[in-house]
Protein backbone atom coordinates (compact mmCIF):
# COMPACT_ATOMS: atom_id res chain seq x y z
CA UNK A 1 0.00 0.00 0.00
CA UNK A 2 3.35 2.48 0.95
CA UNK A 3 4.63 1.81 -2.26
CA UNK A 4 1.50 2.60 -4.01
CA UNK A 5 1.03 5.72 -2.28
CA UNK A 6 4.02 6.79 -2.91
CA UNK A 7 3.84 5.77 -6.66
CA UNK A 8 0.70 7.66 -6.78
CA UNK A 9 2.73 10.97 -5.81
CA UNK A 10 5.45 10.37 -7.56
CA UNK A 11 2.90 10.75 -11.01
CA UNK A 12 0.81 13.53 -9.09
CA UNK A 13 4.43 15.70 -9.48
CA UNK A 14 5.25 14.78 -12.33
CA UNK A 15 1.88 15.82 -13.94
CA UNK A 16 2.14 19.20 -11.54
CA UNK A 17 5.98 19.52 -13.31
CA UNK A 18 3.66 19.20 -16.47
CA UNK A 19 1.21 21.83 -15.18
CA UNK A 20 3.59 24.66 -14.25
CA UNK A 21 6.47 24.06 -17.25
CA UNK A 22 4.95 22.62 -19.96
CA UNK A 23 6.83 19.96 -19.77
CA UNK A 24 8.28 17.95 -16.96
CA UNK A 25 12.04 18.85 -18.14
CA UNK A 26 11.85 21.71 -20.58
CA UNK A 27 13.87 22.20 -23.41
CA UNK A 28 14.31 26.22 -22.90
CA UNK A 29 17.30 28.46 -24.49
CA UNK A 30 20.37 29.29 -22.38
CA UNK A 31 18.99 33.03 -21.95
CA UNK A 32 16.88 30.69 -19.66
CA UNK A 33 19.21 29.33 -17.64
CA UNK A 34 21.02 32.15 -17.31
CA UNK A 35 18.14 34.31 -16.06
CA UNK A 36 17.66 31.60 -13.12
CA UNK A 37 21.08 31.94 -12.06
CA UNK A 38 20.88 35.57 -12.05
CA UNK A 39 17.58 35.51 -9.94
CA UNK A 40 19.14 32.85 -7.79
CA UNK A 41 21.84 35.42 -7.27
CA UNK A 42 19.73 37.89 -6.27
CA UNK A 43 17.86 35.72 -3.98
CA UNK A 44 20.78 33.85 -2.05
CA UNK A 45 22.05 37.68 -1.60
CA UNK A 46 18.66 38.59 -0.08
CA UNK A 47 18.59 35.17 2.25
CA UNK A 48 22.49 35.95 3.42
CA UNK A 49 20.81 39.59 4.63
CA UNK A 50 18.04 38.99 6.28
CA UNK A 51 18.64 39.42 9.95
CA UNK A 52 16.17 36.49 10.47
CA UNK A 53 18.39 34.07 8.89
CA UNK A 54 20.78 33.73 11.07
CA UNK A 55 21.00 29.93 10.99
CA UNK A 56 22.32 29.77 7.07
CA UNK A 57 25.39 32.57 8.12
CA UNK A 58 26.23 30.25 10.98
CA UNK A 59 25.73 27.23 9.15
CA UNK A 60 27.16 27.41 5.90
CA UNK A 61 30.63 26.69 6.56
CA UNK A 62 28.84 22.66 7.55
CA UNK A 63 26.99 22.56 4.26
CA UNK A 64 27.99 20.71 1.75
CA UNK A 65 25.78 22.12 -1.34
CA UNK A 66 23.00 24.67 -0.84
CA UNK A 67 19.93 24.69 -3.60
CA UNK A 68 18.29 28.42 -4.60
CA UNK A 69 14.95 28.03 -5.88
CA UNK A 70 13.97 31.82 -6.59
CA UNK A 71 10.32 31.19 -7.22
CA UNK A 72 8.48 28.31 -5.94
CA UNK A 73 4.60 28.35 -6.74
CA UNK A 74 1.78 26.84 -6.34
CA UNK A 75 -0.75 25.49 -8.74
CA UNK A 76 -3.95 25.48 -9.57
CA UNK A 77 -4.71 21.69 -8.70
CA UNK A 78 -7.37 20.88 -6.63
CA UNK A 79 -5.37 18.76 -4.20
CA UNK A 80 -3.09 21.67 -4.19
CA UNK A 81 0.88 21.05 -5.14
CA UNK A 82 3.81 23.40 -6.16
CA UNK A 83 6.65 23.65 -7.89
CA UNK A 84 10.04 25.73 -9.16
CA UNK A 85 13.26 25.57 -10.73
CA UNK A 86 16.16 25.79 -8.90
CA UNK A 87 20.12 25.65 -9.04
CA UNK A 88 22.32 23.19 -7.03
CA UNK A 89 26.30 24.26 -5.93
CA UNK A 90 28.56 21.70 -4.52
CA UNK A 91 31.38 21.99 -2.37
CA UNK A 92 34.78 19.57 -3.09
CA UNK A 93 34.91 17.47 -0.16
CA UNK A 94 39.02 18.24 -0.44
CA UNK A 95 39.47 21.84 -2.06
CA UNK A 96 36.64 23.17 -0.55
CA UNK A 97 35.63 24.91 -3.67
CA UNK A 98 32.39 24.78 -4.64
CA UNK A 99 31.13 24.13 -8.09
CA UNK A 100 28.37 24.61 -10.27
CA UNK A 101 25.47 25.17 -10.59
CA UNK A 102 23.60 22.33 -11.75
CA UNK A 103 19.64 23.36 -12.85
CA UNK A 104 17.16 21.09 -10.69
CA UNK A 105 13.41 20.96 -11.18
CA UNK A 106 11.09 21.08 -7.78
CA UNK A 107 7.76 19.19 -7.75
CA UNK A 108 5.27 18.22 -5.10
CA UNK A 109 1.57 17.61 -5.07
CA UNK A 110 0.81 17.98 -1.29
CA UNK A 111 -0.08 21.01 -0.15
CA UNK A 112 2.43 22.87 1.15
CA UNK A 113 2.03 26.65 0.99
CA UNK A 114 0.37 28.67 3.79
CA UNK A 115 -2.99 30.40 3.46
CA UNK A 116 -2.39 33.74 1.46
CA UNK A 117 0.71 32.39 -0.11
CA UNK A 118 0.99 31.84 -3.73
CA UNK A 119 5.04 31.65 -4.25
CA UNK A 120 7.95 31.92 -2.01
CA UNK A 121 11.65 32.24 -2.50
CA UNK A 122 13.46 29.10 -1.07
CA UNK A 123 17.05 28.20 0.31
CA UNK A 124 18.39 24.51 0.71
CA UNK A 125 21.18 23.43 3.04
CA UNK A 126 21.99 20.06 1.79
CA UNK A 127 23.90 18.91 5.32
CA UNK A 128 24.92 15.19 4.80
CA UNK A 129 27.18 13.37 2.14
CA UNK A 130 24.01 11.30 1.76
CA UNK A 131 21.36 14.02 0.64
CA UNK A 132 23.70 15.21 -2.35
CA UNK A 133 25.09 11.63 -3.17
CA UNK A 134 21.29 11.28 -3.58
CA UNK A 135 20.80 14.23 -5.46
CA UNK A 136 23.14 12.97 -8.08
CA UNK A 137 20.87 10.47 -8.99
CA UNK A 138 17.52 10.64 -11.71
CA UNK A 139 15.17 11.93 -8.39
CA UNK A 140 14.94 12.36 -4.80
CA UNK A 141 12.33 13.13 -2.39
CA UNK A 142 12.65 15.17 0.27
CA UNK A 143 11.62 13.49 3.08
CA UNK A 144 11.24 10.32 1.91
CA UNK A 145 14.72 9.41 0.89
CA UNK A 146 16.61 12.12 2.67
CA UNK A 147 15.40 13.39 6.05
CA UNK A 148 14.56 17.77 5.88
CA UNK A 149 13.42 20.03 8.52
CA UNK A 150 12.50 23.35 8.39
CA UNK A 151 15.01 26.35 9.06
CA UNK A 152 14.98 28.03 12.15
CA UNK A 153 14.45 31.86 11.86
CA UNK A 154 15.58 34.42 14.45
CA UNK A 155 18.64 34.38 16.70
CA UNK A 156 16.76 32.41 18.99
CA UNK A 157 16.13 29.40 16.37
CA UNK A 158 17.12 26.02 17.44
CA UNK A 159 20.87 25.22 16.50
CA UNK A 160 20.50 20.99 16.98
CA UNK A 161 19.37 20.21 13.69
CA UNK A 162 20.75 17.08 12.09
CA UNK A 163 18.75 16.38 9.64
CA UNK A 164 20.18 15.78 6.10
CA UNK A 165 18.68 19.16 4.53
CA UNK A 166 17.34 22.32 5.68
CA UNK A 167 14.74 24.62 4.23
CA UNK A 168 14.11 27.87 4.43
CA UNK A 169 11.48 30.11 2.64
CA UNK A 170 9.66 33.14 2.83
CA UNK A 171 6.89 35.09 1.12
CA UNK A 172 5.27 38.49 1.64
CA UNK A 173 6.95 38.59 4.98
CA UNK A 174 5.75 35.03 6.29
CA UNK A 175 8.87 32.52 6.90
CA UNK A 176 8.31 29.34 6.55
CA UNK A 177 5.53 29.83 4.00
CA UNK A 178 5.79 26.92 2.60
CA UNK A 179 6.39 23.01 3.58
CA UNK A 180 8.58 21.00 1.02
CA UNK A 181 8.19 17.52 2.99
CA UNK A 182 7.12 15.26 -0.48
CA UNK A 183 8.93 17.42 -2.86
CA UNK A 184 10.74 15.73 -6.00
CA UNK A 185 14.09 16.92 -6.96
CA UNK A 186 15.12 15.98 -10.52
CA UNK A 187 17.67 17.13 -12.00
CA UNK A 188 16.42 19.09 -15.46
CA UNK A 189 18.93 17.80 -18.27
CA UNK A 190 17.68 20.17 -20.87
CA UNK A 191 18.56 23.03 -18.96
CA UNK A 192 22.14 21.79 -18.10
CA UNK A 193 22.52 20.91 -21.31
CA UNK A 194 21.86 24.50 -22.79
CA UNK A 195 23.72 26.17 -19.91
CA UNK A 196 26.77 24.21 -20.76
CA UNK A 197 26.57 23.95 -24.64
CA UNK A 198 26.51 19.57 -24.46
CA UNK A 199 25.04 16.61 -22.71
CA UNK A 200 26.04 16.98 -19.17
CA UNK A 201 25.33 14.91 -16.20
CA UNK A 202 24.94 16.27 -12.64
CA UNK A 203 28.33 14.80 -11.55
CA UNK A 204 29.77 16.32 -14.28
CA UNK A 205 29.43 19.70 -13.02
CA UNK A 206 29.48 19.18 -9.39
CA UNK A 207 32.10 16.39 -8.69
CA UNK A 208 34.15 15.91 -11.71
CA UNK A 209 33.96 19.40 -12.89
CA UNK A 210 34.41 19.11 -16.58
CA UNK A 211 32.69 22.09 -17.15
CA UNK A 212 32.12 25.35 -15.94
CA UNK A 213 30.27 28.64 -16.98
CA UNK A 214 31.72 32.07 -16.27
CA UNK A 215 28.06 33.60 -16.00
CA UNK A 216 28.01 32.09 -12.92
CA UNK A 217 31.25 33.01 -11.50
CA UNK A 218 29.28 35.77 -9.07
CA UNK A 219 27.24 32.91 -7.80
CA UNK A 220 29.75 30.39 -6.98
CA UNK A 221 31.98 33.48 -5.62
CA UNK A 222 28.68 34.64 -3.19
CA UNK A 223 28.12 31.45 -1.88
CA UNK A 224 31.77 30.37 -1.05
CA UNK A 225 32.34 33.80 0.40
CA UNK A 226 29.31 32.82 2.89
CA UNK A 227 30.20 29.49 3.37
CA UNK A 228 34.28 30.89 4.56
CA UNK A 229 32.78 33.14 7.09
Amino acid sequence: MRNYILQRLSLAATVLAVALFGTAYPAFGASESEQLVEKAEVTFKNFQHDPQMTWIREHMGRAKAVIIAPEVRRAGFIVGGSGGRAVLLARDRDTGKWSGPAFYTLATASIGFQAGIDRSETVILVMSDTALNALMSKQLKLGGDVSIAAGPVGKGGERGITTDVVAFSRAKGIYGGINLDGTLVSPNHDWNDAYYGKAVMPPDILVKGTVSNPKADRLRDQVAQSAAR
